[in-house]
């Protein structure tokens, strides 16, 4: 975990990680949230749609963005003001992704960073991509 405040954040900061989805993340999903909808639960119905696979939530995909933030960018000092995030490509179950934040902004006032965030797949096409506010400790 990094331990970054706001002095320490700057334009340009930048802070990496991988991850892969699996069964078991999508499944841990469905029973916190309840989605039910077959493209992500029914694989026939997810190749009737001309997908290779179920779906993938795109909000499991974004909550890695509070990873991000939590534990990489800016880390222990962390508390997420917003999120925005656009979903750009479809995931799938097995899908290798990189999630990667950079620092655009620093606000001494608020005492607020602005992330810009994003997620690329193996091929390394942008699948989700947003914008972190993440206050912080001095």
């Amino acid at each position: 975990m990094n331990h970054y405040t706001l002095a320490d954040m700057a334009p340009g900061l930048r802070a990496q990680f991988t991850y892969t989805v699996t069964e078991e993340s999508m499944a841990l999903f469905y029973r916190l949230t309840g989605d039910c909808s077959p493209i992500h639960m029914d694989e026939a119905y997810a190749a009737q749609r001309g997908y290779p696979g179920r779906v993938v939530y795109g909000m499991l995909g974004a909550s890695l963005f509070s990873t991000l933030a939590g534990v990489y960018l800016p880390g222990e000092h962390c508390l997420l003001h917003s999120v925005e995030c656009k979903f750009a490509k479809p995931v799938f179950i097995g899908d290798e992704l990189t999630v990667t934040g950079e620092v655009t902004e620093v606000n001494e006032t608020f005492r607020e960073a602005t992330i810009k965030v994003w997620i690329t797949n193996a091929a390394g096409k942008k699948v989700t991509r947003g914008v972190v506010k993440a206050g912080l400790a001095r």
